[in-house]
């Protein structure tokens, strides 16, 4: 049924960060419900999934974008993103390719004559703020500890000043725990998938964080939907995507440990929580 609605406003889109996580679902998506996309990609770079169908590759470096490549895009998607798993990259780089160079990839797309723009944000742009609710808003102070949020948020403010200066339509969607194919390996939910198929045991904390846990076919989907919905010009939105329903990390791995039929243990409580850990982080949506 979402298919069918989304084909209701076929668009021609310019989208970044296409081979990424959840980039490589949202091209899944958006191909299928037949918008016409051009996507951008580094050179030998494939998706995470397979696609059924490919979009038009454009194979050419990020902070070298002019307007011409922009021709004919009614919107622009905007995943590509410096440095977003850890061990996160130096603050100076971050904010060069997070801010500086996705500022002025927007600016070329404006040139252009492209007035529609969906940028990802993150969760933890919200950093320190997030302890202080019970469910955060987008209202909630950015208080990021760490260079690649602390990049992201400055990259939020300056969205939103791109949009309001050019009266551009924006929307700012923060995905929180996202899990899924195509996620990097190292992450809580591959990580649970490997130990278990190998059948070995998988330690972890004692599990009592509280997250949004939401699969990426769901966030994808979600950035899919904002372009039959934008904001008006001038007047950005800022968006949480998750399921509004919290739960613990333990509940969630013991949920997908059965899932993947583990014959090994989960030995909660056998790693040390990090430093500073907030133990609920959980959206208002």
């Amino acid at each position: 049924r979402w298919l069918d609605t989304f084909r209701l406003f076929e668009m021609k889109l310019f989208v970044t960060g296409g081979t990424g996580f959840i980039g490589s679902h949202f091209l899944q998506q958006a191909l299928a419900a037949g918008h016409d996309v051009r996507a951008l990609r580094r050179s030998g770079s494939r998706t995470r999934i397979p696609l059924l169908v490919e979009p038009e590759w454009l194979e050419v470096p990020f902070d070298r974008l002019e307007p011409m490549h922009f021709a004919g895009i009614e919107a622009v998607v905007h995943l590509a993103a410096h440095s977003a798993n850890v061990p996160y990259d130096i603050l100076e780089n971050c904010l060069h390719w997070n801010v500086t160079i996705s500022l002025r990839m927007a600016e070329r797309a404006f040139q252009a004559g492209v007035k529609c723009f969906i940028f990802a944000g993150s969760c933890f742009e919200y950093g320190r703020s997030g302890a202080k609710y019970e469910f955060i808003p987008v209202t909630a102070p950015l208080e990021p500890t760490q260079s690649y949020p602390a990049s992201k948020a400055a990259a939020s403010v300056a969205a939103l000043g791109f949009a309001a200066e050019r009266c551009a339509s924006l929307s700012i969607l923060r995905p929180f725990q996202v899990f899924g194919e195509g996620e990097q390996a190292t992450r809580l939910w591959p990580s649970l998938r490997a130990a278990a198929l190998a059948g070995k045991n998988f330690p972890l904390t004692a599990g009592e964080q509280i997250r949004d846990f939401i699969a990426v076919e769901q966030v994808a989907a979600r950035f899919l939907a904002e372009l039959g919905n934008p904001p008006p010009a001038g007047q950005p939105s800022l968006v949480n995507v998750g399921t509004g329903v919290p739960r613990t990390l333990r509940s969630f791995a013991e949920e997908w440990w059965q899932h993947f039929g583990a014959k090994g243990r989960l030995e909660f409580g056998a790693v040390p929580y990090r430093a500073g850990e907030i133990m609920r982080y959980v959206p208002l949506v």
